[in-house]
């Protein structure tokens, strides 16, 4: 897949995959590029993710808190909030909507 076309995709759902991580519990920027990686949406960088988590910050949506590191610097934990998680709800229910009828349109063309 050409980088171009992955970025487009990736900036219409990187703010729900990020908040769909964070459903799981609390997490660094860090740690967040490597689940989104591992899961298969490939490697995030600082530049695209830190901009992300600022907004979500801004707007409500997660919270986050400066701690210092056993082993390493401090570190910014992102957690979501009760805003953030009807967010997610409501973004998720709307993405599946619309990946549901992309999925059978562009699945009928590969096939045929």
């Amino acid at each position: 897949m050409d980088s171009d076309r992955r970025g487009q995709w990736l900036r219409g759902v990187l703010d729900l995959c990020v908040l769909a991580l964070l459903r799981e519990g609390e997490s660094y920027g860090y740690q967040l590029a490597q689940s989104l990686d591992a899961a298969g949406v490939g490697p995030i960088q600082g530049g695209t993710l830190y901009p992300v988590l600022l907004r979500l910050q801004r707007t409500g949506l997660v919270t986050a808190q400066w701690r210092e590191g056993g082993s390493g610097p401090a570190r910014k934990y992102y957690q979501l909030t009760d805003d953030g998680r009807a967010a997610l709800h409501q973004g998720g229910n709307a993405w599946l909507a619309f990946v549901a009828p992309v999925t059978g349109i562009v699945t009928k063309g590969v096939e045929g």
